[in-house]
């Protein structure tokens, strides 16, 4: 950073209101002040140290909402006040200047290209805005699981209502043979009339990776569109959208990303921008635009600006190493439950088809009876899951969980299995 530069970044931390919000969020980098680590023991110490937590329970619930490190908050609440300092002047000069330079940013990230994402707010408004914009004809037919989000089923339902399209609903075995058996029961339900098919990345109540990329495959055989649920897999494994050839993906950056409440992002292939139509109209009249998706109005501007700080704290960690802790988290504690007398692990065993989520039941304990007790007695916050084919508690530690924090939960969870 030359000399002019640092002295801006400088003002930026004082809040100057001489510096702006553009400037602040262009010089500042997060991870240039974090020390580079190689060993991975000191490397999840140093980042336990980077969140606050509540010491009176054990969170194992980091799949609704992760809990933002601290450099992030910093930056972002730092985001906050520029923003607040500029107001309009920072609405109408600098706004999508650096929406488009943080999209840039993600779509980098999640491999893909600037004319392909935009920011949304979350998994549920991306997938919305393709349900109920999709160029629906009274008859067509839309394919999904019950085990899909129950929000998008819900839309779904809505525009069977509003526009008479038939829903065909399979169901995803806990513990599939092998990626031919998931593909062949979407294939099962495919017929002339059929328009589009909804595939969960991973399934977010049992964390089961599906093979998106096969199931893209066979549906565009048949002439079908794919939209693709990854509300769980921005920033826990490192993947590449473009190459799961889908037509639509979702993704909640709140989750795993770890930025702040109301991010997320929409992927629509280029080819398919123009079929879709707004959730809200605008005044971009370019249907081949990406960004005439996701006007929502007045939002909160200091979100977007922290998804670039969030991107910065993934790449010091590193994507490849976070998914390796994450899928070693999970196995942990789920390899030490599978051969025990009335537990059901729900999640595959095979280690490709899951990552850091992973769900366990008990055949002898309720689900809201099993997550009521892990918090009661054993001060464990967890959430129940009891719908579909599964049966049990989502387990969805994190990068600051510890292995003797699983070891409680582990031994709870043996105990309660025995009475």
């Amino acid at each position: 950073m030359d000399k002019r530069n640092f002295i801006k970044t400088l003002g930026a931390l004082s809040f100057s209101p001489m510096i702006s919000a553009s400037e602040f969020s262009k010089n500042y980098s997060l991870s240039k002040n974090l020390p580079k680590i190689d060993n991975d023991d000191e490397l999840w110490k140093t980042v336990r140290s980077h969140y606050t937590l509540k010491d009176d329970y054990i969170n194992l619930e980091s799949g609704y909402y992760n809990i933002i490190p601290e450099p992030i908050l910093d930056h972002f609440i730092k985001h906050v006040k520029h923003v607040n300092i500029e107001g309009s002047y920072y609405m109408r000069n600098y706004l999508n200047e650096n929406k488009q330079r943080v999209t840039e940013e993600l779509s980098k990230l999640v491999g893909s290209t600037p004319d392909q994402i935009v920011i949304t707010r979350n998994a549920t408004e991306s997938l919305d805005i393709v349900i109920s914009g999709f160029p629906w004809k009274k008859g067509d037919e839309a394919i999904y699981a019950m085990q899909d989000y129950g929000t998008m089923k819900e839309m779904f339902e809505q525009v069977s209502d509003r526009y008479g399209i038939v829903n065909k609903i399979i169901s995803i075995p806990n513990h599939p043979k092998d990626d031919e058996e998931i593909v062949s029961l979407y294939e099962s339900q495919i017929t002339k009339k059929t328009k589009l098919l909804m595939v969960c990345h991973m399934i977010n109540i049992t964390g089961q990776i599906l093979p998106i990329k096969k199931i893209c495959e066979m549906a565009h055989s048949h002439g079908i569109e794919v939209m693709v649920d990854g509300a769980h897999c921005v920033g826990m494994f490192d993947f590449s959208i473009d190459e799961l050839n889908c037509d639509y993906y979702g993704s909640s950056l709140h989750k795993w990303l770890a930025t702040p409440l109301g991010a997320g992002l929409l992927y629509v292939n280029k080819n398919k921008t123009h079929r879709i139509w707004p959730l809200l109209a605008n005044g971009n009249t370019d249907k081949t635009d990406i960004k005439r998706l996701n006007h929502v109005g007045t939002h909160p501007v200091h979100t977007d600006l922290a998804i670039s700080n969030s991107i910065d704290y993934l790449n010091w960690i590193g994507i490849k190493r976070k998914e390796r802790r994450m899928r070693f988290l999970q196995r942990y504690w789920s390899d030490k439950l599978r051969n025990i007398n009335n537990v059901i692990v729900n999640t595959p065993i095979d280690i490709n088809r899951s990552c850091g989520i992973g769900n366990v039941g008990l055949t002898n304990i309720s689900p809201s009876e099993m997550a009521n007790i892990l918090m009661d007695k054993y001060k464990i916050f967890t959430v129940s899951i009891d719908y579909a084919n599964v049966r049990g508690c989502r387990i969805s530690p994190n990068i600051f969980t510890t292995i003797d924090e699983l070891d409680i939960f582990v031994n709870a969870v043996k105990e309660m299995a025995s009475t």
